[in-house]
């Protein structure tokens, strides 16, 4: 007793301890996770290699980047679009790099200076120091550039820029070399060019008799586990399933706006009507009273909304519309001014990027010194090829197309911002301005104005008609309650008892952000990827006006999917093969005795059609749909025979040929081979990487992290 008594505190300690740590394992075995390592940051391991989360993000953020620059909204449609996009790119480097690596593909030193230097650069290089009137590359411009990345006053940011750009050329020519291996391993041989001539060339005269399957009633047809067995294995390998895909069923309660909320708002807006008309500030009541709050600019005909591009520009100083309803808002309109302008202008600017210069009143700082330089005698064009971080225009003097007062520019080329347009509008010719926008500060150059044009400044108070509190509430207790009420078993039961509605989402992938019916669901496809098969929820999804409640349904894994995963998508074709098996038998009877076409076919209680100039490179039959197996057989049977049932897509036939048209002999089959290859050669960089995508092993956590 004294041994322990002395010794407690240490044994207590160790129990202690001993506790903790089941508890982590069991936590650790739980979660599926591990405290002592972080793969917070692992978004993928592809063949044994790790794909950092920061990595990607910055790929996909220089990718959206993009789409924004391009005057593209980003929804949740496009952001799923561009996160996909980026995916396969990175995956496909990924691949492609082992691939290169494995061969010992290299670019060597001096390729790489002749991909720079050399007499005929890379086209990538020889697009962006290209001289804007002729599009011709200027060596000089190049020269120019290297050499002031070599000076000590080259900017950090764009020498990085530039080694980055030049290590992505060199990936690139290493991507060309492994594709050059690929192509000129393909060969396209005489026999090849005869058959593709003839197959789209030689013409077959037939006629055909036909039992549809829909002549069969499917009541009528029962399908057993045979069927669907056979059927199966008969077309496994087009049951492979490129990616783990879930679906899940699930009953929405709408929590819209109702016709009492939408009576409250439209109160709210008519109080404001009046003080809109007294306003003398017309901007800052739109700041404090609008829900959007969009700046007040002067706009053109076409620029605003249908209802007001009718009404304003016929109306007075002074003048305001409305309420008025206007995507899901009501809304007040005043006319603040109008006046004539210009009808467009051409503008050049150099782009300075504030996060490089350490901040925006530093980028401003450097903008103005460059105004500096300019009004000193120094050329905007030079200057803009070795400042402007938009590269897209700095390699052409900063140029940027003619826009008009709404800011958009000729041919539908793309949106300048408003920021922009509005300085570039209050300009005169010639003046240089300083002005900043969400891509960073421009130093703008006015080069010309153009036309005239009548312009008025509307300012636009919009309140959007939401739900209220009251409305939502009586939607979220219907959900919570539905939920509360159920079990693994009985979620039919109870949809069907409540009298709602159930919905389905089919085959999602797990960066899925929208699904049918539901916009933004990127809280229940994350769900849905830690979840079982039969799972319901553990709560009330919010899905913009939604409440939702889900019940997991599917897990089809990469792969091959069982009979089971794939039944209810093979039944109608499996229905299809057991009613072919009845109208084969109904035509094997009819053709028995028959010595035409004609007699088999008032047999079996149908019409002879003839046809005629089938080809089979296009393998339809008029009339009826694509039907590669008959048109196939078509081709390799004699003339006047009477053929045996074929199972086709919409039914069975049997047919007799009345003959072929040969065409004129393959004189030249040079051009044949040609076309041949190039097709060949266009679907080879696909084809290859579907290959190594199909090959590779893909831990994909992308559900958890995107």
């Amino acid at each position: 007793m004294g041994y322990l008594r002395d010794r407690m505190g240490k044994i207590v300690a160790i129990l202690i301890g001993l506790a903790l740590l089941a508890f982590i394992v069991s936590e650790v075995v739980r979660s599926g996770g591990s405290f002592f390592r972080d793969d917070s940051n692992e978004l993928a391991v592809v063949n044994g290699e790790k794909v950092p989360y920061d990595e990607f993000n910055k790929k996909l953020e220089q990718n959206t980047a993009q789409f924004k620059q391009a005057g593209q909204a980003i929804s949740p449609q496009i952001t799923s679009y561009i996160q996909e996009t980026t995916w396969n790119q990175y995956l496909s480097q990924i691949l492609m790099g082992k691939e290169i690596e494995k061969l010992g593909i290299v670019v060597g030193t001096d390729e790489s200076t002749s991909m720079v230097n050399g007499n005929s650069p890379d086209p990538q290089i020889a697009r962006q120091f290209s001289d804007p009137q002729t599009g011709q590359f200027d060596r000089n411009k190049l020269n120019q550039f290297l050499s002031y990345l070599q000076s000590a006053k080259a900017d950090q940011t764009q020498k990085q820029a530039w080694a980055d750009f030049l290590t992505q050329l060199i990936e690139a020519k290493k991507a060309t070399k492994y594709m050059a291996l690929v192509t000129n391993g393909l060969y396209v041989n005489s026999l090849d060019a005869k058959d593709d001539y003839e197959a789209k060339n030689k013409l077959v005269n037939f006629k055909y008799a036909t039992l549809d399957y829909a002549s069969i009633p499917d009541a009528k047809v029962t399908l057993t586990d045979e069927d669907y067995s056979t059927y199966y294995n008969a077309h496994k390998g087009e049951f492979k399933n490129p990616q783990d895909v879930r679906s899940f069923e699930y009953v929405s309660f709408n929590a819209a706006p109702s016709k009492d909320d939408s009576v409250a708002i439209k109160a709210q807006v008519d109080k404001l009507a009046d003080a809109f008309k007294a306003s003398t500030n017309d901007s800052l009541f739109v700041q404090i009273n609008s829900e959007t709050k969009t700046p007040v600019s002067f706009q053109k005909k076409g620029g605003l909304e249908p209802k007001l591009d009718t009404v304003m520009f016929n109306a007075s100083k002074g003048f305001v519309y409305g309420p008025y309803i206007s995507n899901g808002s009501y809304k007040l309109a005043k006319l603040t001014d109008e006046k004539t302008t210009f009808d467009s202008v051409k503008t050049r600017h150099i782009l300075i990027n504030p996060a490089a210069e350490g901040g925006v009143e530093k980028a401003i700082a450097k903008a103005d010194s460059i105004k500096k330089l300019i009004q000193g005698g120094k050329s905007f064009t030079d200057l803009a090829a070795t400042f402007s971080v938009d590269k897209g225009s700095g390699t052409k003097g900063g140029e940027i197309p003619a826009f008009d007062v709404n800011g958009a520019m000729g041919g539908g080329q793309g949106q300048i911002t408003p920021e922009y347009t509005n300085a570039a509008f209050k300009a005169s010719k010639g003046d240089l301005i300083v002005v900043t926008s969400q891509f960073g500060v421009h130093l703008i150059q006015i080069e010309d104005q153009k036309g005239s044009v009548k312009v008025v400044k509307v300012a636009v108070v919009d309140k959007p008609i939401a739900a209220s509190s009251k409305t939502q509430t009586v939607a979220y207790s219907h959900a919570q309650q539905f939920l509360g009420n159920l079990t693994k078993d009985n979620f039919d039961a109870e949809v069907k008892k409540e009298g709602l509605k159930k919905s389905v989402a089919e085959d999602f992938t797990g960066v899925a952000a929208s699904l049918p019916g539901l916009d933004n669901a990127r809280d229940i496809v994350r769900w849905a990827y830690k979840a079982e098969k039969g799972d319901i929820t553990d709560k009330v999804f919010t899905v913009g006006d939604q409440y939702v409640v889900t019940r997991l349904t599917e897990i089809k894994p990469k792969g091959l999917l069982s009979l089971e995963a794939v039944k209810k998508q093979i039944e109608p074709a499996v229905r299809n093969e057991v009613k072919a098996k009845q109208l084969d038998e109904k035509f094997q009877a009819a053709l028995s005795g028959s010595t035409s076409i004609d007699q088999a076919a008032q047999k079996a209680g149908v019409k002879v059609v003839p046809v005629q100039n089938v080809v089979f490179a296009n393998p339809i039959i008029p009339g009826a749909s694509l039907e590669y197996k008959v048109i196939g057989s078509i081709f390799g049977s004699q003339p006047n025979k009477l053929s045996k049932p074929v199972n086709g897509q919409q039914g069975v036939y049997v047919y007799v040929v009345d003959g072929f048209t040969n065409p004129a002999a393959l004189a030249n089959n040079v051009r044949e081979k040609q076309q041949i290859a190039q097709a060949l050669m266009q679907r080879a960089a696909n084809q290859v990487l579907d290959a190594l995508k199909d090959n590779a092993i893909v831990k994909d956590n992308r559900y958890k992290l995107l």
